[in-house]
């Protein structure tokens, strides 16, 4: 069964899901990344990942991803609401509005729920940035970003 399947399964789970665009909460968001983190866990571990999740939420990372060449600590993000520009937006920190950095995470990858579409960036590309957005359903990848779609390669 394919990742789209899973999600779109949560995403057309009616007014009460997490990904409804009805008026939204601190607890529905926190639902959503929940939803992506699964997502995550699922794709990682179909590509012959070994994946980690750490105990509670207090470090900047959501888990620990070993391909054999030892362990990378990744964040996850998610986005589901498509912008007026035809993008997605993420913002590229966490609750504390400080910019992921090199000595907290190595790669961050950040899924466009409604297309389906996975994004692995290594922290350098996205280090002092604050957001990105990405352009998955453009014909003409309006996104310099577009390279780093499906780049599971990051993590090993």
């Amino acid at each position: 069964m394919g990742m789209g399947v899973v999600v779109g399964d949560l995403m057309a789970a009616g007014d009460g899901s997490p990904w409804s665009d009805k008026a939204e909460s601190a607890a529905t968001r926190k639902r959503r990344g929940e939803v992506a983190e699964t997502a995550f866990l699922v794709k990682a571990v179909s590509l012959g990942f070994r994946v980690a999740k750490p105990w509670g939420d207090s470090e900047r990372y959501d888990f620990l991803v070993d391909a054999g060449e030892g362990l990378r600590r990744v964040q996850v993000k998610s986005s589901y609401r498509l912008g007026d520009d035809g993008g997605y937006s993420f913002r590229l920190h966490g609750h504390s509005l400080e910019v992921y950095a090199g000595a907290e995470i190595d790669a961050l990858v950040a899924y466009v729920v409604p297309e389906g579409a996975w994004y692995v960036f290594p922290v350098k590309v996205f280090e002092k940035r604050r957001s990105v957005k990405l352009y998955p359903g453009s014909r003409r990848k309006r996104s310099k970003f577009e390279k780093y779609r499906e780049a599971w390669w990051v993590l090993g």
